[in-house]
């Protein structure tokens, strides 16, 4: 302070400010490729709708329905993975599951299987990492 009197003012330091924890960045990199599958889900209804029928069209909507939907589960999830909320490991995994099915079943049409499926690797590999476990559940992963 001025003339020897001691200041009751503190300057805040950039330390003292709390902080978010840091996302792991095999959580990150998956949060990233779950975005990825939700915005190919949400292309998917989009075409599905461009390609409608009059035949067809109570099929084309209601599929286009269950993309759109999931899509946008995806992408709630992958914000999810992305702040470390623990509910979106459970959408994100069983998704995993689903897409390495899909990729097996479209095998006659190997590049798109094979991109699928390390889509779907690597996303169970990010959220698998012990440093994910322990950011999503807040608890040290057991060695």
């Amino acid at each position: 302070g001025r003339g020897g009197v001691p200041s009751t003012t503190r300057i805040a330091r950039v330390s003292d400010t709390p902080r978010p924890p840091t996302t792991p960045p095999p959580l990150t990199v998956a949060a990233s490729l779950v975005a990825v599958q939700g915005l190919v889900l949400m292309a998917l209804a989009v075409a599905e709708i461009a390609d409608l029928d009059a035949d067809r069209r109570a099929m084309g909507l209601s599929t286009a329905g269950v993309f759109a939907a999931y899509g946008v589960l995806l992408l709630v999830a992958a914000w999810g993975l992305r702040r470390q909320a623990g509910w979106s490991r459970g959408p994100a995994l069983i998704t995993q599951l689903i897409w390495l099915g899909l990729a097996w079943n479209i095998r006659d049409h190997v590049l798109a299987a094979v991109a699928v499926a390390a889509a779907a690797l690597v996303v169970l590999a990010g959220i698998l990492h012990r440093d994910s476990i322990e950011a999503l559940t807040g608890d040290p992963a057991e060695e």
